[in-house]
């Protein structure tokens, strides 16, 4: 198990790197997380969620993602609520105080999950959450030391170097965890490291000198990383300016506060003829836009009237009538339609909304979510696959203009003009023949990234090299 000295020390990318290396060494291995927190989720063959690191970790392990996998997600809708989903399942919506109370209750089904994934693998490498130092949370805790308890298992703590103070973060977590959690730890990895390694020496030397545990290596920033899938918003911060390689295509995308599944638009960030940009709050449109996309909400009321706030919607309302485009992704194909109605108070207090009123259709928030891989093609006939993850149902006028045709019919909508669209589905511009028909309207001609996918196995593969070049790779074996 793979725990951490805080969040976004690295614990995802490295468990899916060493998911990678031990792949290569013809290991069946499976990642493994029994609590995440994150609005960036995937959707299983299965039809159930699990978080979007367990997804990009089982892609590097090369094996098909589970609900298993990740048998607890919180996705937050606001600072005190969260959807709460079990085994890939919609289970609860819950405060924090409340939830702290009941998820001990949830350990049975982690550590059923845990068991199905074991039983398949010959190595299981897990994720912890956040920190065992927050030991206001131990009592309860299923994400940390309480799961490593409960399942014998092994913990290599994670610090990140990059952010500063990171031997007081190993010794610390020593010092205030209790010595039962604090034998789980056999050892400890530096994350993050810029320069000459040999002058942190020392460094290493004093935290196996306070701590007990055995340094397994040092692991130097990784720059590439910065294209893979990310999920926390933590590491979105990197994409919050210009993006991309400076290109003639200017695409921006509003940086929402209950922003959800923003991994969608990392291929368009990959493209060296295309500017990205995440709009922030209080900045205004830049009038040479060609592209604005509304990316998904797990609040999308809420998002919605933060974007009014921000004075989005005159912005968007000046683009389409210079000639520019629109795109609504999920919860932003809502915002663009007449009304949003959410009677049931699925996603906060119940609410019915005007929309922004760009495409003549109307949403309904159903009490079941729609959870399912995604499968059709364009209007061109490309082929496009992705994954919903829904609670509206939408319709109107302008879904008679579909954007894709699926197995289950037509899907999304555009508007008479041509100029605004929308869709329910995910990880549409991973497909590269849709992202290159998209650039060439934008008048990007040929786009320059060839095969997304292609690209992060490539990554991973030397993330990988990195990891194997820096860990004691026969130690973490060992234990």
């Amino acid at each position: 198990m793979f725990q951490g000295t805080g969040s976004d020390v690295g614990k995802s990318l490295i468990v899916a790197g060493l998911c990678r290396a031990f792949a290569r060494r013809g290991l069946r291995v499976i990642p493994f997380k029994p609590q995440n927190m994150s609005n960036n989720a995937a959707v299983t063959n299965d039809g159930g969620e699990i978080g979007r690191a367990q997804w990009l970790q089982a892609f590097a392990a090369g094996v098909e993602p589970s609900v298993h996998m990740n048998p607890v997600l919180l996705k937050p809708q606001s600072d005190q609520t969260s959807q709460v989903i079990v085994q890939g399942k919609y289970h609860a919506t819950s405060n924090a105080a409340d939830y702290q109370k009941t998820r001990g209750g949830l350990m049975t089904r982690i550590m059923q999950s845990y068991a199905h994934v074991r039983g398949a693998a010959d190595l299981v490498l897990v994720e912890g959450a956040g920190s065992p130092a927050e030991i206001n949370l131990r009592a309860h805790d299923i994400a940390n030391m309480g799961f490593a308890r409960e399942a014998d298992c092994p913990v290599v703590l994670i610090g990140d170097i990059d952010r500063g103070g990171v031997i007081a973060s190993m010794v610390g977590t020593k010092n205030v965890i209790a010595p039962e959690d604090a034998a789980m730890i056999r050892g400890f990895i530096i994350n993050k490291f810029r320069g000459d390694i040999a002058l942190f020496a020392d460094g290493m030397a004093a935290i196996e000198a306070h701590t007990g545990w055995r340094g397994l290596g040092v692991v130097r920033h990784h720059a590439p990383l910065r294209h893979l899938p990310q999920e926390d918003a933590l590491a979105m911060s990197g994409h919050t300016t210009q993006a991309g390689a400076g290109g003639p295509v200017r695409i921006v995308a509003f940086a929402l506060p209950h922003l959800a599944n923003f991994d969608d638009l990392d291929p368009l960030m990959q493209e060296p003829k295309v500017s990205f940009r995440w709009l922030k709050g209080g900045e205004v449109l830049p009038a040479d836009t060609d592209l604005v996309i509304i990316p998904g909400s797990k609040a999308t009321l809420s998002d919605l009237s933060y974007l009014r706030e921000q004075g989005w919607e005159v912005d968007l309302q000046a683009h389409r009538r210079r000639g520019g485009r629109i795109m609504g992704l999920c919860g932003g194909y809502q915002m663009l339609g007449n009304s949003i109605s959410d009677a049931e108070g699925r996603e906060g207090p119940p609410a019915t909304a005007k929309g922004l009123s760009m495409l003549a259709v109307d949403t309904v928030f159903a009490k079941e979510k729609t959870v399912t891989p995604w499968r059709g093609k364009t209007g061109e006939g490309y082929s496009v696959s992705g994954y919903e993850i829904h609670l509206g149902r939408t319709t109107g006028d302008d879904t008679v203009r579909p954007m894709f045709t699926g197995e289950n019919g037509a899907e999304g909508a555009i508007s008479a003009d041509g100029l605004v669209c929308g869709s329910y589905i995910h990880g549409l511009f991973a497909n590269d023949e849709y992202r290159k028909e998209l650039l060439r309207i934008l008048g990007a001609g040929e786009a320059g990234l060839a095969n997304y996918w292609a690209e992060m196995d490539a990554i991973m593969n030397g993330w990988a090299d990195a990891l194997e070049a820096s860990l004691d790779m026969d130690a973490l074996l060992t234990l």
